[in-house]
């Protein structure tokens, strides 16, 4: 056997078979380049879902690693540490907000924002105990606790785990119609995510982002923003969100965040917001850790400058260029996305979109098929134009166009 088919063996016997990876064990990552225990190098266009937006071993956020981890690594919130104020005054205005409520990972951060939501409806709004609901689109992706899965609409993640948590209403993502016929007086939140990425990079409609927003402020609803995935440069704007001017009453923010080195995320809002908790209320040991505060003061630092942005608007433009050359060709149906961020849908007679990526892999790409037929890119950020042309070019082989 081979390293690679001794780690997947091993792997396959005595882990949860809870995920389908590709068969490649990665041993070492270098910006939007990943090895593999034989020796081979592959292109990542995947990016961690956006958690690598700065690259592998990003050396400034290595660095800042290092640097705390020789200081102090975890005081839970228990005692105060010294990473902590600067971190939550630095995000709270890199999203023109008030507060900060810290997590680790995106089901924690969105968990977070349902049970702030449901407070702030109660304390604030005046709704009724017990009746408090969150209105939220269909084809979404918030992550995988039991509350969180029971406002899915993926089978594939809901079958099989109930009774589920009351106090959703699913309307179609993208309909303001729906969305305004489900807003009742007991509606404390709608919670979107501004481009939906599990369902394979769904951009909504102009305007409906807008028209949210209006929606909520004369409701009086709260405005949350999953922006997990689609935050902190991807899109091509610090948020998805700023595309059409559009400021949500809450921000929920992970993966990036934490450079792909630490798992860290945040909820983000106003002080009448966040100021509904008291001592003891919620919590986390992790959450807001020395560690994680001092990689993500560095991601914001490195946000601040626009850097990365600038770079994921003129390679994202490149890259729907060059991918809208290829529908109507036979092999793509259509591409969606923004900034350097892609949804392919493959059709049916080229394979599915699982037999592509793999097809890919073997051409050293790496990529993930998503509801059977689709596709997603998102290379970090850091990758070069000659490397993202390469990445194209495997595509195009692929599909033989």
């Amino acid at each position: 056997m081979t390293s690679t088919e001794r780690s997947i063996a091993a792997a396959e016997a005595h882990s949860a078979h809870n995920y389908h990876p590709l068969p490649v064990v990665v041993a070492y990552a270098e910006g939007a380049w990943m090895t593999d225990v034989e020796g081979r190098r592959y292109l990542d266009m995947l990016a961690g879902y956006s958690a690598l937006n700065f690259g592998h071993g990003n050396r400034r956020l290595i660095n800042a690693a290092k640097a705390q981890l020789d200081r102090v690594t975890l005081t839970s919130r228990a005692f105060h540490h010294d990473r902590f104020a600067e971190f939550c005054t630095e995000l709270a205005a890199l999203c023109g907000k008030d507060m900060v409520l810290p997590m680790n990972t995106g089901a924690e951060a969105v968990e977070t924002a349902v049970k702030t939501a449901r407070k702030w409806g109660y304390k604030v709004k005046g709704v009724p105990d017990g009746r408090a609901k969150i209105v939220v689109a269909g084809n979404n992706f918030h992550g995988r606790t039991t509350t969180i899965i029971s406002f899915s609409t993926d089978e594939e993640a809901r079958a099989d785990y109930g009774p589920y948590t009351p106090g959703f209403e699913i309307v179609p993502y993208g309909d303001l119609a729906a969305l305004e016929e489900a807003v009742d007086d007991y509606t404390v939140a709608v919670l979107l995510e501004p481009i939906q990425g599990e369902a394979g990079v769904l951009v909504p409609p102009a305007g409906y982002l807008p028209g949210v927003r209006r929606l909520t402020a004369e409701r009086g609803v709260l405005f949350i923003a999953d922006e997990i995935q689609s935050g902190l440069g991807r899109t091509g704007r610090t948020f998805a969100c700023d595309h059409e001017g559009v400021v949500p009453d809450m921000y929920v923010l992970g993966k990036a965040l934490g450079g792909g080195v630490v798992p860290v995320s945040a909820v983000v809002a106003s002080r009448e917001v966040l100021g509904v908790y008291r001592p003891g209320e919620h919590g986390s040991t992790f959450g807001g850790n020395p560690l994680a505060c001092a990689v993500a003061l560095e991601v914001i630092t490195m946000l601040k400058s626009g850097e990365f942005q600038q770079r994921a608007t003129e390679l994202g433009e490149h890259l729907h260029q060059e991918l809208g050359l290829l529908v109507g060709g036979g092999a793509v149906e259509a591409v969606r996305g923004r900034g350097l961020w892609a949804g392919i849908d493959i059709a049916p007679s080229h394979g599915t979109g699982r037999q592509i990526s793999e097809r890919l892999m073997e051409r050293r790409v790496l990529v993930k098929d998503t509801h059977g037929s689709t596709i997603r890119i998102a290379p970090p950020l850091v990758i070069s134009k000659e490397d993202l042309d390469w990445g194209l070019d495997q595509l195009r082989a692929v599909l033989g166009s």
